[in-house]
C-alpha cells in the first residue's frame, strides 16, 4: 500500500552526506511506489522545508541525521524513526521498510 513518508537528512558538516541520503531515499521510495518528501538541513540552512500540512498527512517520518534536527517540535506526535545519515546511502529501501513497520 502506498505510504506518505517524510524525511529529514542532516550530517555534521551539512554537505555531501545530507544530499546523498536525500537522493537515496527519494529514489528508493519511488521504486517502492511510495510518496516521499525530503527536507535537507545542511550548511546552507533548511531546504525543501516540510510544512505542517505535510506532517499532518504523513504516515511516518524518517530522520537520517548525525546531528540534531532543527525545529523538531513540528513532528511531535508522529511516528518517527532515527538512523545515521549514512544508513540510507547504504540501503535506503531497508530504512523505508523499517519506517513503515512502525506504522
Amino acid at each position: 500500500m502506498r505510504k506518505k513518508i517524510l524525511a529529514v537528512t542532516a550530517c555534521a558538516t551539512g554537505v555531501a552526506h545530507t544530499f546523498m541520503a536525500a537522493q537515496a531515499l527519494k529514489k528508493a521510495a519511488k521504486q517502492m511506489g511510495h510518496i516521499m518528501k525530503v527536507e535537507t538541513q545542511g550548511a546552507t540552512g533548511i531546504e525543501n522545508k516540510i510544512t505542517d500540512r505535510e506532517v499532518a498527512v504523513a504516515d511516518v517520518i524518517i530522520f537520517a541525521v548525525d546531528t540534531k534536527v532543527r525545529e523538531p517540535e513540528r513532528f511531535k506526535g508522529k511516528k518517527c524513526i532515527e538512523v545515521p545519515v549514512a544508513a540510507p546511502i547504504k540501503n535506503a529501501q531497508k530504512i523505508i521498510e523499517e519506517a513503515i513497520s512502525q506504522i
